[in-house]
């Protein structure tokens, strides 16, 4: 593989993502925008936080994702009496060969989807958090690889926080996007309803591509090219997020490369071999949103980070504008 995309590659790249968006929306109806960032997450070798109401289609989404790679899909509900062990796996003494054997937990698939994460106890979130980020599970001292492609899609619900436990600041910065499904809109809600026969419409999905080729086109969208004026503008986008009066603790370094990871898959995604600013202005709300403290005081005030975000964005001059002046 060249080391950086063709245009060639960015063309088979761009035709194949729309394919696996497609047969997705098949199953999730009008919601192509919300389908083409989880795939993005999904190709940047990330996981996905989605904020959203119950019955919005978030294991939907997950089920047909899975079947559009032909990979494997677990759902884990949390609770609070959940334990590590019922997310990664258990070691169990064998009497008929006298070994331990390893009995792997449902985290162990190509899309997981973690159901109302902020349910179970730390400890819990912490076990799948650190499966998220190492890719691999490890049981009294031995580890255990889950494979490529691997993706948590972790749900909350922003209404009912009776009995929850709020993912610190440090574990929400390992998820690479938040975002919300949302309602369907009108056409498609009817549409939904005329085929109410049909439970699950993901089950009917075939594959597009196997998981091979899942992990070659991640592999293949790391080598779109980014130009030193493109991370120069992410940079100075990161750092003004923690100059910002309202903001206690701005994006880090891990988000400021999580955006340029995404903003190469959503360039390679529309044909491009090559990072436009206006990638990194499309990603840096569902990127960066979720990665700021907000001084208290402020936040009491009505300030948001979709505010603060959407006056940074248009306060640094993106590269080419640099150009004109």
């Amino acid at each position: 593989m060249s080391t950086t995309m063709t245009a060639e590659q960015a063309a088979w790249f761009a035709q194949t993502f729309d394919r696996l968006v497609g047969n997705v929306g098949q199953a999730l109806l009008g919601k192509s925008e919300v389908v083409r960032l989880a795939f993005t997450c999904m190709l940047a070798e990330g996981h996905l936080l989605l904020e959203d109401a119950p019955g919005t289609g978030k294991t939907s989404l997950a089920r047909a994702m899975a079947a559009s790679v032909q990979g494997t899909n677990t759902r884990i509900q949390f609770t609070p009496d959940l334990l590590p062990s019922d997310v990664t796996g258990v070691t169990i003494y064998d009497q008929k060969t006298g070994r331990f054997d390893f009995h792997q937990g449902p985290v162990f698939a190509s899309i997981v989807l973690a159901d109302e994460i902020n349910r179970a106890s730390p400890k819990t979130q912490s076990a799948l958090l650190e499966v998220m980020e190492e890719a691999r599970v490890t049981v009294d001292g031995v580890g255990h690889s889950v494979g490529r492609p691997f993706m948590v899609i972790a749900t909350q619900n922003p209404i009912e926080q009776a009995g929850t436990y709020r993912l610190p600041e440090a574990q929400l910065d390992r998820f690479l996007m938040k975002t919300s499904v949302g309602y369907p809109d009108r056409a498609s809600t009817v549409e939904i309803l005329s085929g109410a026969a049909v439970r699950d419409r993901s089950t009917a999905l075939q594959p597009v591509v196997t998981t091979q080729a899942v992990v070659e086109m991640a592999e293949l969208a790391a080598t779109t090219y980014v130009d030193p004026a493109v991370l120069e503008y992410v940079s100075q986008l990161a750092e003004e997020t923690r100059e910002a009066p309202e903001v206690r603790v701005g994006v880090s370094v891990r988000g400021a490369l999580a955006l340029v990871r995404c903003a190469k898959v959503w360039a390679a995604a529309h044909g491009r071999h090559y990072v436009l600013p206006d990638d990194v202005k499309e990603l840096v709300h569902p990127v960066w949103a979720h990665r700021f403290t907000l001084d208290a005081e402020a936040e009491f005030g009505g300030a948001s980070a979709q505010g603060i975000l959407d006056r940074i964005v248009t306060a640094v001059a993106a590269p080419q504008e640099k150009a004109r002046v």
